[in-house]
């Protein structure tokens, strides 16, 4: 293979800057209006969910924002998932929001717990009928030998539940990243960003500006 080499691929970013006077005193709420200023651009709820496991290996994948509450950031998944189980193992994790299209990016630090099943089975039930099949169907990240034997597991969920409510299996649950530190970072001309961290106090927030 070639070597691949983006040592001279670059730009600037010019788009916007950040100012202390900018930010909410609540970086959830901070947080809030970035992302309404990001909902036109695709997928703008995507954030990169990084683990560790028990040995401290770090694994990292996209998953999708579903809501925001008081206590932190929320979303679905498989328990029994390799990050499910990295979770378990030690639920400290981080979440990265990168929106290119606004040279902006958001770190969230912290740490993961288990949503109420309430809202997991309210949440479940709201999806496309179609998602929740699929979601009784998949064993998420268990090796499958081919598209077509997995088509097979959804014919056969469909036919298990022609009609009616599909029910969620127990290990779909909700998750929360409970925030410790936020860092909002805007991109700026010569790499001079403009960056912001919150760390939470016994009193709420503290702000600090950090150097690119």
């Amino acid at each position: 293979m070639a070597d691949i080499d983006h040592r001279h691929t670059r730009r600037s970013y010019r788009r916007a800057s950040l100012r202390r006077a900018d930010l909410s005193a609540d970086p959830l709420e901070q947080l809030g209006r970035w992302l309404e200023e990001a909902a036109h651009l695709p997928d703008a709820t995507a954030m990169v969910l990084a683990t560790a496991d028990a040995q401290g290996q770090p694994h990292a994948r996209a998953v999708l924002l579903k809501h925001v509450d008081a206590r932190g950031l929320c979303w679905y998944s498989n328990d029994e998932s390799p990050k499910g189980r990295q979770l378990a193992e030690n639920p400290a994790a981080t979440l990265l929001f990168f929106w290119a299209a606004l040279e902006r990016q958001i770190r969230v630090e912290g740490r993961v717990e288990r949503l109420p099943e309430a809202e997991a089975e309210a949440y479940f039930h709201s999806r496309p009928r179609e998602s929740r099949l699929a979601a009784v169907a998949s064993r998420q990240s268990a090796p499958v030998d081919s598209r077509e034997a997995l088509e097979q597991r959804l014919e056969a969920v469909r036919r298990q539940y022609p009609e009616g409510p599909v029910p969620r299996p127990p290990h779909w649950i909700g998750y929360r990243l409970v925030p410790q530190r936020l860092e909002f970072w805007q991109g700026r001309e010569n790499r001079l960003h403009d960056r912001f961290l919150y760390t939470r106090n016994q009193d709420g927030w503290d702000i600090q500006r950090l150097m690119p």
